[in-house]
């Protein structure tokens, strides 16, 4: 099998499971959102920790040690990511899946906002269209809703900021899911310990197949976290992000197909806009990538590139 090919399934398992994750977290209730996250972030620890051990690659970790700027990052990309996973499980649980995939929609965008706001980017006129259009998207949904869409906008801010601190920490996606998990384990376990010790805790008190779902939550992060990191060492930057609308879409199905939640006419209208910013959005990624490609053989590559090849 060619790597190409490899990419494309490793990123269409990633984001199939990422789609059907709505399946699986209604499956963990009684349990509230709190417990889940609590659960997810303490097994993950366990799941990887295991994993990185056959692997043999436990040394980064005092490589790390010498790095306090890294530390305090992987600080803020574990702050982010229990917030977006939180607010995940609570809107999944809460019958608000519809309004979680428009996070994961409007996400794309965000994250070329954030390039603006803190990377200080230049935007080509398509994509200044692209957020305009998913501005007014914002405010079809916040008349239909009678509220800001703030589980959407929560998810997309914040998994936008850990892409963005992820992306500077470049941490591979085990040992970066590892030290995040690690350093969100603490108080996870203290939040366990403290719900058994006044009998609040839904683990073993439930059922057999409900026990073994929470422990499962930690393979469940992981797994589609890693096949994503092998899409993104084999395939291009503009094949992966086609295949990220694939998660919200599933969600989206899973939300008014599956659990029947309204999509009154506003609402769609909303997500009609949405999807036109992205539409937008990608056709531009993709003319940008074809004339990156023309243009590159022409140019002599840089010193950095060189020495990145190397």
């Amino acid at each position: 099998m060619t790597p190409l090919r490899l990419g494309y399934l490793y990123g269409l398992g990633a984001y199939l499971l990422w789609g059907f994750f709505p399946l699986y977290f209604k499956l963990l209730r009684p349990t509230g959102p709190l417990e889940i996250l609590a659960h997810r972030v303490v097994w993950s620890v366990a799941f990887v920790a295991l994993l990185l051990a056959a692997m043999r690659n436990i040394g980064f970790l005092k490589a790390l040690r010498r790095r306090p700027r890294a530390l305090a990052g992987i600080g803020a990309a574990a702050a982010l990511i229990a917030v977006n996973w939180f607010t995940y499980i609570y809107g999944v649980n809460s019958d608000r899946v519809v309004e979680t995939a428009l996070g994961y929609f409007i996400n794309p965008l965000v994250v070329v906002l954030l390039g603006v706001l803190v990377l200080r980017e230049r935007l080509r006129r398509a994509q200044w269209i692209a957020l305009g259009v998913g501005a007014l998207a914002v405010a079809v949904l916040t008349v239909d809703y009678g509220r800001l869409p703030y589980l959407a906008l929560t998810l997309a801010f914040t998994f936008g900021g850990y892409s963005l601190v992820k992306k500077r920490l470049a941490l591979p996606a085990a040992e970066g899911l590892f030290v995040e998990s690690a350093v969100l384990s603490l108080p996870a376990l203290a939040f366990l310990g403290w719900l058994m010790a006044t009998g609040d805790a839904t683990f073993g008190h439930v059922s057999a197949g409900h026990t073994v779902l929470l422990v499962l939550a930690g393979a469940l992060t992981a797994v589609p976290l890693l096949l994503f990191a092998g899409a993104a060492n084999r395939l291009p930057l503009t094949s992966l992000g086609m295949l990220q609308y694939v998660a919200p879409i599933l969600q989206l199905g899973c939300a008014v197909l599956v659990f029947h939640e309204p999509m009154p006419p506003a609402r769609l209208a909303g997500f009609v806009l949405v999807w036109l910013a992205l539409i937008v959005f990608t056709v531009d990624a993709l003319r940008h990538a074809r004339q990156t490609r023309r243009s590159r053989p022409a140019t002599a590559p840089s010193p950095v590139a060189v020495q990145a090849a190397r």
